[in-house]
Formats: structure tokens, sequence, C-alpha cells
């Protein structure tokens, strides 16, 4: 595992490939860098991928959170994931996201838009976010109590890895066809229960912030990077509406919609979303 220090903190990171184009992938909530593991192998020679921990997250240190959740905000992510990448002297890449991601790297292209090329983003949360009203907030409570019950909801964000009527019977199981996606999934779910507070009850909080205060989405218009979002049909975590609603405030934003799969293509599909990943970025110029 490597590690490297922003500030006080070390973050865990990993890498794949080599060559002149780079690219970091930024994970979601009560997730890892290790959500592509599967997919990874499948990536185009000539990019170098990069994929880091959040603070509070994988194998990264795990502050304790403040109060406000100040140091676990949206913008906090943001300036980590910058912080990680001047650490590693990575001038300019491309940027990778999934889920919460999203949200972070829309901070990281407005703080520092020439650092950055290309973005792929899949079932991002966009940048005019979403708020957890208060019971959707303490759920996070009862999920950190309960394994199974964490469990039964993350299967809910790759769905076509379980029998459909196990979704709904409060234990959900893996088809028997799905190979070394089963031992991943596991693996991100045991992963959750190492988490920070910071990121069980200050996520949910950031992005209840982000919507309220509008300020990322008063500047969708200044995010000029090419942007392509992947939304898979059966997600039920993110709004279509929402990512269209993206889509036509950006500057250069196209979505495509992709049948079979859920919120976690990395996850569900490796290789299909290795084969967009390597489409956006594959044979890209340094």
């Amino acid at each position: 595992m490597k590690r490297v220090k922003v500030g006080n903190l070390e973050f865990a990171w990993r890498e794949w490939g080599r060559g002149d184009v780079t690219v970091l992938f930024i994970h979601g909530n009560l997730a890892s860098k290790d959500w592509i593991e599967l997919a990874a192998p499948h990536f185009a020679k000539g990019i170098r991928t990069i994929a880091v921990d959040w603070r509070g997250c994988g194998d990264s240190d795990k502050p304790a959170p403040l109060p406000d959740f100040s140091n676990y905000s949206i913008a906090r992510h943001a300036d980590d994931m910058l912080g990680v990448l001047d650490a590693l002297d990575v001038p300019f890449c491309h940027l990778a996201t999934h889920s919460t991601g999203g949200i972070i790297s829309s901070r990281m292209l407005l703080k520092q838009p020439e650092r950055f090329g290309r973005v792929l983003a899949l079932d991002p949360v966009a940048p005019q976010s979403f708020i957890f009203p208060p019971d959707k907030a303490a759920f996070f409570g009862q999920m950190k109590m309960s394994k199974t019950l964490t469990r039964q909801v993350m299967a809910m964000t790759a769905i076509s890895l379980f029998e459909p009527q196990s979704l709904t019977s409060g234990a959900a199981r893996l088809r028997p066809d799905v190979g070394a996606r089963a031992g991943l999934f596991e693996k991100i779910v045991d992963q959750a229960f190492s988490v920070s507070d910071g990121i069980w009850f200050g996520t949910p909080y950031a992005l209840t912030v982000e919507a309220r205060t509008g300020w990322l989405k008063a500047h969708m218009n200044q995010l000029h990077h090419p942007h392509l979002v992947l939304w898979g049909m059966k997600d039920n975590l993110i709004e279509e509406t929402d990512l269209r609603y993206m889509a036509s405030h950006m500057p250069d934003c196209r979505l495509v919609t992709v049948p079979g799969v859920g919120h976690s293509m990395n996850l569900e599909a490796p290789e299909l979303f290795a084969g967009h990943y390597n489409a956006w970025f594959g044979g890209l110029p340094r």
C-alpha cells in the first residue's frame, strides 16, 4: 500500500498502468480506491490511473470530525485531492469519478481549472447536490450499527449483481454467476465499517450544505471541461433528471444512459466500465 502525506494527514493510494495520460479516480461515499480494482486491469495501455482514499476512508488517516463537520466538507475533500496531486508531482491530469466523487471534482475544477482535462463521471452527485432530511440522515446511524442493514443498502448500489427478489427480503443474495465481483462486494461492505464518523454523518451533512447554499449550482456554467456522464438505468440513488439538468447547464457535458446496471458500473460490469473509460481517455495527447 502506498501512502502520501498532505499537511498533517497521510492518504493511501494505488495506481495502475503507465503512460503519458494520467487519470485520478475519486471514489464515492462509504467507499474506497478499491472500487475500480476489477476494471483497472482492462484499462488501455498508455493510461496511468491513480486512485486515492478520501480522508476518513479506506487506508487513509481518519481525523475525528469537528462538531460542524467542516473538516469533512466537500471543499475539504477537494483540497485533499489537490494536495495529493501536488505531493505526487502530477501537474495535469484527467478525472474519473463515482457518485459523491463527482461533486468533489466540481470543486477541484473550479479551484484549479487549468490543471484538468476531461472528466468521466459515473452516476455522479451533480453540482446542485441534494438535501438529506433528518430522517434520511439519521438512517446512516442505523447502518453504522448493523452490518446486515449496511450490506442490504449497499446491495442496492450494485443492484444487477443480486437476485432481484432478495433485494426486498432483507437478505440480499448475490447471483451465482458474478464471479470475482462477489468477493469485491463483500470487501467493500467490510471497508465501510472502518470509515470515520466524518464519513458516516459528515457526508450527508456536507451534501445538504452544498444543496442549500447553491454555490456550485450557480457556478455550473464555469465548468468548461468536457464531461461524459454515465448513468446506470437501474440506479435508484441518483435521479436521471438531476443528471439531465447537469448536462443541460454545463458548457460541454454529455449524458449517456446505460441499461442493465445500477449505481456502480465499476463494480457491476467492470469490463463495460473500462470500455467507456478507454474510449474517453485512450489515445489522448499528453
